[in-house]
């Protein structure tokens, strides 16, 4: 040791390197924490872009037939004879026409209206409009553009809640109505698949419906089927083809509708005639919460078993049939 440098003299030196705040370190720590910063920034300016641009996007309606309506037109299916009796059948939240495919056969005698609710399938899908009210009030409109006068009205999940809101407004139109596993109050709700709750969370949601695949499409449907059937091709395609703003706003509109008031009370007091078809085996409503649906008198309640939230597809025919008898035992005479 130098006989010169004491032990104090070490201390500072040893301090005076290890510390931080020469000129050169200050520099590189403000680099870091400036480019930290930026990348915070440029991530949360995208995720922001992201949001406005998924939240905002619209589409056109297409397809072989289309009713123009204002704030967005309708896209529709017929099968079977003009002249018989009408069904008219409304998909669920994130359905579309090609859900009903597998009962047709069974309702081949009778003039079939399939509709793309606003927001689905080839419809189009505009910002806003996608109130039970609202949506009931459109189907209402094609209906009379197509000359049907009066329908029994089958709905699916949150397409028995349009037709409960047009059984509401148009006695003169629904004759009757059939509910397929239409959860009867919020409280019934059992809950959705992981994917799917994704979906509805806000910014992560936006972020997920950009990037969506069709394995996580087919994840986000799961919940909807008990047993094991195929999901065309067709149903992803139309998936696909929604925005982000009509699968929300749809459910939440759905939701809303059921909270202001259980659909059997609004029911109860219409005194038509009413099937509801339920699977004991539903994974997205307790099965058990159809019993809800003795509220409204003289209400048929079929239950069927080991089928899950979609009969139409897990049980076509037996599916097929309750709705065909149903539909010529209160078809207008």
């Amino acid at each position: 040791m130098d006989e010169t440098t004491t032990p104090q003299d070490q201390r500072t030196r040893s301090r005076a390197a290890a510390a931080p705040s020469t000129p050169r370190g200050r520099r590189a720590w403000s680099r870091r924490r400036w480019i930290t910063l930026l990348a915070v920034g440029v991530l949360a300016a995208l995720l922001a872009w992201n949001t406005v641009s998924v939240l905002t996007r619209t589409a056109e309606a297409s397809g072989e037939q289309i009713v123009r309506l204002p704030g967005g037109d309708i896209h529709v299916a017929q099968n079977g004879p003009p002249g018989a009796p009408t069904v008219v059948l409304l998909h669920g939240l994130a359905g579309s026409t090609p859900w009903w495919d597998p009962v047709l056969p069974a309702l081949r005698d009778l003039h079939v209206v399939r509709v793309d609710l606003l927001g689905h399938g080839r419809s189009a899908k505009p910002v806003d409009g996608y109130g039970m009210a609202e949506q009931a009030r459109r189907v209402g409109a094609v209906l009379d553009k197509l000359g049907v006068r009066r329908a029994t009205v089958v709905g699916h999940s949150t397409g028995g809640a349009v037709a409960t809101s047009l059984a509401e407004q148009r006695r003169d139109l629904v004759a009757a109505i059939a509910l397929i596993d239409t959860g009867p109050r919020l409280d019934a709700f059992l809950g959705d698949s992981f994917a799917g709750r994704l979906l509805t969370t806000p910014v992560v949601g936006e972020l997920l419906w950009r990037l969506r695949t069709d394995s996580v499409i087919r994840d986000a449907l799961s919940t909807a089927f008990t047993r094991k059937v195929r999901i065309p091709d067709q149903f992803i395609a139309d998936i696909r083809g929604m925005t982000y703003r009509s699968l929300t706003a749809t459910d939440e509109a759905s939701s809303a509708y059921v909270k202001e008031r259980p659909i059997p009370d609004r029911l109860a007091g219409l005194g038509l005639p009413t099937l509801v078809i339920f699977g004991s085996q539903d994974r997205r409503w307790q099965p058990s919460s159809a019993q809800d649906y003795r509220r409204v008198p003289h209400a048929r309640i079929e239950s069927l078993d080991g089928v899950g939230h979609t009969p139409m597809l897990e049980d076509p025919d037996t599916t097929g049939a309750l709705l065909h008898g149903f539909a010529l035992e209160t078809a207008p005479r």
